[in-house]
């Protein structure tokens, strides 16, 4: 923000959030009480007027905004994909051996492990990335699999064993994007921020929150999207998955950029009468 308007002094106010305190239970294991664990102080401290803008994992951010708050920006997207980190030997996901025991608190991640490898055993793994990577270096975990956005963000692009295909690991709901949480009513702080939108991302984060939405889903259940602009059109994939992999539903939307809600909808709405209503009620 500083370099598109020379003369601005942004100052940086860290929020540490519920999330970041619990570190003794799995997300999902959190279930009701798990919603807006990585959100609820910052846009508390936007309310309050305490601070102008705040910066999400879009992933972590749900589809339904506290009244008066919305995204200003969408930050062009990291690497979408999940990422393999592993000691040597292991090169790729599939060199883990039988019944290799791998660390991810994602339920989404859990239920595509377990469907393409059902010998492969799986266990939370909690902390900031830096504390994940010690937990593996002591040996608790065979490997462990992370957002490859947020080892590459900070610093840790050479612990990556292996990307992984979205044919693998479908990656979560804005997964890779930063969101700039605002006032709506602000305008002077959303025409700064403005500057920081990417467009083909925030095209394709719409069609995949308007697909979560859609399922009436959050970061909580196994469910997986992946959003483009090819050509003047968005590109969706989307699935539902049982938590032990037993069953993936997939599918795929395109529809008009200029719309890309739309794509989101319609594939929710395949998935639903494909037997997505069934899962997602379990």
């Amino acid at each position: 923000m500083e370099e598109a308007f020379p003369g601005l002094e942004v100052e940086i106010n860290v929020i540490t959030t519920k999330g970041d305190r619990i570190q003794d239970v799995s997300l999902p294991k959190l279930g009701e009480q798990g919603k807006g664990l990585f959100t609820k102080e910052l846009e508390d401290a936007i309310l309050a007027r305490r601070t102008d803008l705040a910066v999400h994992s879009l992933k972590d951010l749900p589809t339904d905004f506290v009244d008066g708050l919305h995204i200003g920006a969408i930050c062009e997207r990291e690497d979408v994909r999940d990422a393999l980190v592993a000691p040597p030997p292991v090169r790729s996901f599939n060199d883990l051996p039988d019944r290799a025991l791998v660390g991810t608190s994602s339920l989404r991640r859990v239920s595509q492990i377990l469907a393409a490898r059902p010998d492969l055993e799986t266990a939370p793994v909690r902390g900031n990335v830096d504390t994940r990577l010690r937990k593996l270096d002591e040996g608790q975990y065979s490997a462990i699999i992370l957002a490859a956005a947020g080892l590459r963000r900070l610093g840790h692009g050479d612990r990556i064993t292996e990307y992984l295909s979205s044919d693998l690991m479908l990656s979560a709901v804005g997964q890779g994007a930063l969101a700039i949480e605002t006032r709506v009513e602000d305008e002077e702080v959303n025409r700064i921020v403005g500057a920081l939108d990417h467009n083909p991302t925030r095209i394709a984060c719409q069609a995949e929150r308007a697909f979560l939405k859609g399922l009436g889903g959050g970061c909580l259940v196994p469910i997986a999207a992946l959003g483009r602009v090819v050509e003047g059109e968005v590109r969706l994939n989307g699935l539902v998955a049982r938590p032990d992999g037993s069953e993936i539903i997939r599918g795929e939307s395109r529809g008009e950029a200029t719309d890309p809600e739309a794509a989101g909808r319609r594939l929710a709405e395949e998935l639903l009468g494909r037997g997505a209503d069934r899962i997602l009620q379990r």
